[in-house]
């Protein structure tokens, strides 16, 4: 449990509702009076700094990034058969969300195999493109990280995935 909680400036980490950052640097900063240890991440792509107390970070889900077999999980989440459900979409969109937000990869797999069309399916709505985006966005950039490729490669190999015989 220990070793989880270390952080080292140039990991890469994962926030659940921000997906993945880097930390840039370990600070100690006086806060309303008290001394506070601050874990900053850089996100880049939303260039957007986030300082997180260490003592907060278990708590509000900063993590280190998944492991190969975590990964390997949520890609082959992606294979398998959409889960049709028939409620609302207002009530799916929302579930949708919270697993994005989970930071969870194999939710976010779970979402992306739901809110995929192929070429001979209805066209998407806007809101689910908007979601089905946010999820392909959020795991091609945790998949990139973590095979230190860029993250338009990650997101041609989650498609290919996704559309059987490309």
């Amino acid at each position: 449990m220990a070793k989880d909680m270390s952080y080292n400036p140039g990991d890469f980490v994962v926030y659940p509702t921000h997906g993945v950052g880097k930390v840039s640097d370990i600070t100690k900063d006086s806060v309303a009076g008290h001394e506070l240890e601050l874990i900053v991440v850089n996100f880049d792509k939303d260039r957007m700094t986030l300082r997180v107390p260490l003592a907060k970070a278990k708590q509000s889900g900063l993590r280190k990034l998944s492991t190969k077999n975590i990964m390997s999980s949520a890609l082959t989440t992606l294979k398998g058969k959409p889960k049709a459900k028939r409620t609302m979409w207002s009530r799916r969109a929302q579930e949708y969300e919270a697993k994005i937000n989970s930071g969870d990869p194999v939710s976010i797999a779970e979402v992306l195999r739901d809110l995929h069309r192929s070429t001979e399916q209805a066209e998407q709505s806007y809101s689910e493109r908007l979601i089905y985006e946010q999820a392909l966005d959020r795991l091609a950039s945790e998949f990139a990280a973590l095979e230190k490729i860029t993250t338009g490669e990650a997101t041609s190999r989650i498609t290919k995935i996704l559309t059987p015989g490309s």
